[in-house]
């Protein structure tokens, strides 16, 4: 089982990152006043990066706008991940316990200004592609909705055997392969497009790495996928 980026998405944007980490054999189980506190400090630490910078003209958050109406999706209809945090952060929400892994990767979005997103491996059939969907995708039933719907024809997604993982690249994910803390084995994705660049995207990767490995134990493993290394065995 691999995950790849696909040539459709480098014809359309040559520049994508992808920062992969694949974790095995974890304990996804409880929580942690460690994680809770650095998810706190992560929330602190936005805040005094955004300013009083409105949110559409961030720079961590434009590109990702640009990118979203380059297949069609509004983004003020359906923001980014990275988007959403940080209009949730700037009201004053907290970022809310999920699970140790999801609030791992939130710590990482929040402190790098990224999306970063992770699935359930043994929920997972077939290889995991990004890549741009067709007309014949099937209809999938996202996180905290009821209905099933397929994307929208050229739309980004993360698809598998079984259909789309998440839709408009990183604004919703499958209900199917959530992360939960039965989770033993899983993988996450750290998204990068300019002016974020490979360099910062590494240290993101490694920190989330680290920091998996610390609280949830298990193998841990990462790579940097580009054009030129599109893609990495997730499972074997």
């Amino acid at each position: 089982m691999k995950l790849e980026i696909t040539k459709q998405i480098f014809d359309q944007f040559p520049d994508v990152l992808l920062g992969v980490v694949v974790v095995n054999d974890i304990d996804n189980s409880g929580s942690s006043q460690d994680i809770t506190d650095l998810l706190r400090e992560a929330e602190t630490s936005l805040i005094n990066k955004v300013s009083n910078i409105p949110v559409t003209e961030l720079p961590y958050v434009v590109p990702w706008r640009e990118a979203y109406r380059k297949f069609g999706a509004k983004p003020k209809d359906y923001p980014s991940s990275i988007e959403n945090l940080i209009r949730r952060i700037s009201k004053g929400e907290q970022v809310r316990h999920i699970n140790k892994l999801v609030d791992i990767y939130n710590i990482i979005s929040l402190k790098h200004v990224i999306p970063v997103g992770g699935e359930d491996l043994q929920k997972i059939e077939g290889d995991v592609l990004l890549t741009i969907a067709t007309d014949h995708e099937q209809p999938i039933v996202l996180l905290g909705e009821k209905e099933a719907r397929p994307p929208y024809i050229n739309e980004v997604i993360y698809k598998d055997n079984n259909g789309t993982i998440c839709r408009r690249w990183n604004w919703k994910e499958a209900d199917r392969t959530k992360l939960t803390e039965e989770t033993r084995n899983a993988v996450l994705v750290l998204e990068a497009l300019p002016p974020i660049f490979r360099s910062e995207l590494e240290l993101a990767t490694k920190e989330l790495a680290m920091l998996v490995e610390k609280y949830c134990g298990g193998n841990v493993r990462w790579e940097i996928l580009d054009s030129k290394v599109n893609e990495i065995v997730i499972s074997k």
